[in-house]
């Protein structure tokens, strides 16, 4: 199963690197860097040892601070070798880690064949690979196996619909996870899940998102951004995909009573969708303003209808800036985003019906009252021009929200004690 697996990956070799290239149209940075992706690495060696972390883009890379953190502090000899999928990954590791210096590389992963996997694990030499929750690659673990480096799949969740898929590549699936050595799972649902799989030891240790640190840096564009938008109501859209800003847009229009001077944020997921975004808006007759245009707007006079987040790495500042937050990727069935960072400023959360990826955290922050689940778009904006115009439903909600966030702590510290026995 896994030559032919590889034999796949060979004869769509083609294919793979000219969609890389199209895509780098529009995201110049999936054309960089892309020998690392054939398996040539552009960091060099090192006298140090190793450790390596695969977060594969944005949200696993910023899941991965307080782990990347501690295990600088745990092994201060180490260095990090912190490998993604996606440029946009890339950027938010160096904005996250620049500051360690040599302390920190960063690499593309290269494509899960023999060849490539192996000749990146010759260069690098890592003692351990740290997955981030969902990357599991058949050749990679095969590698490392060779290699006589140890796996481990760390903040690790599998929904079920990913467990339907994984059993459909029968053994491909089962002998990769069968061959990690630790599995470190969010909830019991995913580690029962990642068990069922054939991985032998799967333990429990909770989400290391609810332990990353909203950065002193971020609260102080927060602040910036607040004192820019004055007093007026903020509902932000925070991380929307494709086809959900149309939808909140049109309710947006149509929803009756909300204040006079609210404002409208909108973060989409993916930068590339940053113009596509401002041009929906403005067809629509409303004024919008970008974040990166915000002060000089601010300066001209000009009052938008419609804040567009066009930043990268800034989440923690429009969250902090807003007065309740909508989570995207949940109003259709993408399984939803993280809402922990929310939660851990205080904020009231609005969540629509799909958030499988984030199953349980959102179950239990609706159960808590940090949340809120809607099961359309009007019905969101319905729900969020009430909370704008409750002070103190919204007080209520967000002290439910960082009494939820300050519950789930710890996970980070469970991990590196189990991480031990594998980095000696």
């Amino acid at each position: 199963m896994r030559r032919l697996y590889s034999l796949a990956w060979w004869l769509g070799l083609p294919l793979v690197l000219g969609r890389l290239w199209w895509r780098g149209r529009k995201e110049p940075g999936y054309r960089a860097h892309w020998l690392e992706r054939l398996g040539f690495p552009g960091a060099g060696q090192s006298g140090r040892p190793t450790l390596w972390v695969h977060a594969v883009s944005v949200g696993e890379t910023r899941a991965a601070e307080p782990l990347v953190d501690a295990l600088l502090a745990a092994y201060p000899d180490a260095r990090i070798l912190l490998t993604h999928m996606t440029p946009t990954g890339r950027a938010t590791g160096r904005a996250l880690f620049g500051h360690h210096g040599e302390r920190i590389v960063q690499s593309y992963l290269p494509y899960d064949t023999g060849f490539m996997v192996a000749r990146f694990l010759r260069h690098f030499a890592p003692r351990v690979c740290i997955l981030m929750e969902t990357e599991v690659w058949p050749n990679l673990v095969a590698g490392c196996a060779a290699a006589g480096v140890p796996v481990a799949l760390v903040n690790a969740r599998l929904s079920e619909r990913s467990l339907r898929s994984g059993r459909k590549m029968g053994r491909l699936m089962t002998d990769a996870a069968s061959a990690i050595s630790l599995v470190a799972a969010q909830t019991e649902a995913d580690a029962k899940r990642i068990g069922s799989l054939g991985a032998p030891v799967v333990t429990v240790t909770g989400s290391i998102k609810f332990d990353v640190v909203p950065p002193q840096s971020a609260l102080q564009t927060g602040a910036w951004l607040r004192d820019q938008i004055k007093k007026r109501p903020v509902l932000l859209c925070a991380s929307t995909r494709e086809g959900e800003e149309a939808l909140v847009l049109e309710a947006w229009q149509r929803v009756a009573g909300k204040p006079a001077d609210a404002l409208l944020a909108i973060v989409p997921r993916h930068p590339q969708r940053f113009d596509e975004v401002e041009k929906m808006v403005a067809a629509r007759g409303l004024t919008v303003v970008r974040r990166s245009q915000l002060g000089q707007a601010v300066a001209d006079g000009v009052q938008a209808d419609v804040l567009l987040g066009d930043s990268m790495g800034e989440m923690f500042a429009y969250f902090a800036a807003c007065d309740c937050a909508f989570i995207g990727g949940s109003l259709m069935p993408l399984g939803g985003q993280n809402l922990i960072e929310a939660c851990a400023l205080g904020k009231p959360v609005l969540v629509g019906l799909h958030t499988f990826n984030f199953a349980q955290a959102t179950d239990e922050a609706v159960r808590e009252g940090a949340a809120l689940r809607v099961p359309d778009a009007d019905a969101l904006m319905a729900a969020a021009v009430r909370l704008l115009d409750d002070e103190v439903a919204r007080a209520a909600m967000g002290a439910h929200a960082l009494a939820f966030a300050g519950r789930h702590r710890g996970a980070t510290l469970r991990t590196v004690e189990r991480l031990r026995a594998l980095i000696g």
